[in-house]
């Protein structure tokens, strides 16, 4: 698949054309040019840290939208083994805007549960672009007592712009669902390590982020409020969304010196979308550590210890002058 380009990429895009026309030139003559598509190839890759090691948060934003980027199922599918997925909530619908099941990490049985987007247009009707409704959550729900009835370890992957806000959803109990959520989570007998992959919104991320553990990817964002939404409120227009997105302070390195979350997992060089793969075995190298974490800990040591974490947030010293 071709790389898309984001805004800020152009100069990259420019440097990656040129590189295809020299490759297709090389194969359709005998002219060697070789040593100068290397040279491009050692130009794009300094243009991109260069392009990467400044991004602002905004930027950051819309690499976390990327089009391209890894969704839940593709790491599902490179990391996991023996994957079975499990369907509806038993009492209205089965939302596939949230998908989970059962599946292996090395061995290991355990539940992996997380928000899915689509690619074309269809599949995002279909996924609701990854924004869940009620039925959602509350499959979401069933998966986790079902994880901790058979004491597995249960993995979440986050990557919504919220919960779906329509009058349906509204209708069939959002807010209960999510809060009922969170309640839930806290108290689950079995570890919990969450992974925000590329968006983490609002209520509609926390919902199956409370956890014993939390990963965050190098370029994905996590904040109370998408930067438009929070543009449209404050300035009432969304064209400030820049300005909102560095308030929000929603990037993995201002979260992880907040202790919002507790690793940052590196990324390919632009972003995971330019190397699902390799972001994929890095991934998997720091959940197989997570969980290790966990080993052999008993339910009210699991309690405890994530009921310590989230009452961490917040936490200040004030000093007193001489």
């Amino acid at each position: 698949m071709k790389t898309s380009f984001l805004d800020f990429e152009q100069p990259i895009s420019e440097l990656d054309t040129k590189i295809n026309e020299l490759r297709f030139v090389q194969n359709e003559s005998a002219v060697d040019i070789s040593e100068e598509i290397s040279r491009l190839q050692k130009k794009s890759e300094a243009l991109t840290k260069e392009i990467y090691a400044k991004l602002s948060p905004w930027q950051v934003s819309q690499v976390a939208r990327h089009p391209q980027r890894p969704y839940t199922l593709d790491y599902v599918q490179e990391i996991f083994t023996d994957f079975h997925e499990l369907h509806g909530d038993r009492s209205f619908a089965d939302d596939k805007a949230i998908v989970g099941g059962l599946a292996r990490l090395n061995g290991v049985s355990c539940l992996v549960l997380g928000h899915q987007k689509g690619r074309d247009t269809k599949e995002r009707g279909m996924r609701n672009f990854g924004m869940p409704r009620p039925e959602g959550y509350r499959k979401a729900l069933r998966l986790m007592r079902l994880a901790e009835k058979f004491n597995l370890p249960i993995f979440t992957f986050v990557d919504t712009p919220g919960a779906y806000p329509g009058i349906d959803a509204e209708e069939r109990g959002q807010s209960e669902a999510i809060g009922h959520n969170l309640y839930a989570m806290a108290e689950m007998k079995v570890p919990i390590i969450s992974t925000i992959i590329g968006e983490g919104g609002s209520g509609g991320a926390l919902a199956i982020a409370v956890s014993n553990l939390t990963l965050m990817l190098q370029y994905a964002t996590y904040s109370v409020i998408t930067p438009e939404g929070c543009a449209a409120i404050l300035w009432k227009t969304a064209e400030r969304a820049p300005e909102a997105a560095e308030a929000l302070g929603l990037t993995a390195h201002r979260l992880k010196a907040l202790g919002v979350v507790d690793r940052i997992v590196n990324e390919p060089l632009g972003g995971a979308h330019r190397d699902p793969k390799q972001m994929a075995v890095m991934l998997k190298r720091a959940l197989v550590d997570a969980l290790r974490q966990f080993h052999g800990m008993k339910p009210k040591e699991l309690i405890a210890q994530r009921h310590e974490r989230l009452m961490s947030y917040g936490k200040f010293k004030t000093t007193v002058p001489e």
